[in-house]
């Protein structure tokens, strides 16, 4: 049976790339500094504080599709 299904990939982060992060209690900017398959470590460019967490995951897209996948 189809239904309404939202769709969530890690994003590609790569070393020194400049990233905004909207909505989060780490909401600013940050400068990647190292990416592994599960962590990513960022860099405010203000305090230069450096923090490592779990790999962020975006919503993509939505549409119908089985679930629970078999």
């Amino acid at each position: 049976m189809e239904h309404k299904v939202a769709f969530f990939k890690p994003y590609p982060l790569k070393k020194g790339q400049k990233i905004r992060l909207e909505d989060s209690p780490l909401q600013g900017d940050w400068e990647v500094v190292d990416v592994t398959k599960l962590k990513v470590t960022i860099r405010c460019p203000i305090t230069k504080k450096e923090l490592t967490k779990d790999r962020f995951f975006f919503f993509t897209e939505t549409k119908k599709a089985q679930w629970p996948m078999e």
